[in-house]
């Protein structure tokens, strides 16, 4: 294969991530703009942080003035999913010698589930793919802000397309798999650490409880 016919084979299978993270890039230009960020601080942002719902929240964080402490251990309760992810990488990323930081950094949700593929043996694939998906992220968050600038906007609401994306994935997730164990956890504890620690504290807490709960062994494992 040529490497411009590489090239539109790895372009095509980005696509439906492509149209995901334009939009929802979009979003956050938007809705960091709404919080006083111009264009620079979406690319920045997007650029060198790219953790799609934890920029999100990065929003509010910003705004709210929390403290270094508060963000790095919700930047790592949100993204703890993705020392599995990276573990699971180790053998396809062996020989990436120096692009191996720049695998790791954009290995997001979208992009694993298409590195796991069979062309994900391929690391010229994987790093091309990687880049595109970064490249689609950074420009959807840079129109986002832009666009506030030029086009009358109303940013209400806006602030809930996380929680609708987060809902979204819930309900796909409980209609895919039939153990329903790990929804319930995350609902019922942060039901009750909401209760607990009101809407401003309760972040950490649930994450903490669920992360607690959902590494206990399953009672057939400990039987067998």
């Amino acid at each position: 294969m040529s490497d411009r016919a590489s090239w539109r084979n790895v372009f095509k299978t980005s696509l439906p991530v492509m149209a995901g993270y334009m939009v929802l890039g979009m979003g956050f230009g938007i809705l960091l703009h709404s919080r006083g960020y111009g264009p620079l601080w979406a690319a920045a942002m997007s650029l060198f942080i790219y953790a799609g719902s934890m920029q999100f929240v990065g929003v509010d964080l910003l705004s709210t003035g929390a403290g270094l402490l508060t963000a790095a251990v919700t930047t790592l309760f949100v993204n703890a999913r993705h020392l599995f992810y990276g573990v699971s990488m180790l053998e396809r990323y062996h020989g990436a010698g120096a692009k191996k930081p720049y695998l790791i950094f954009t290995l997001t949700d979208e992009t694993y589930s298409l590195v796991c593929g069979e062309a994900g043996e391929d690391l010229t694939y994987c790093i091309r793919l990687s880049l595109l998906d970064h490249c689609y992220w950074v420009t959807g968050s840079v129109l986002g802000s832009l666009l506030t600038q030029v086009l009358p906007f109303d940013t209400t609401g806006i602030d809930f397309s996380l929680t609708a994306l987060f809902v979204t994935v819930f309900l796909d997730q409980w209609m895919k798999y039939s153990d329903h164990r790990p929804a319930l956890v995350g609902l019922g504890v942060s039901g009750i650490s909401l209760l607990l620690f009101g809407p401003e504290n309760f972040l950490l807490p649930a994450m903490a409880g669920i992360l607690a709960l959902l590494l206990l062994p399953d009672r057939k494992e400990v039987k067998a």
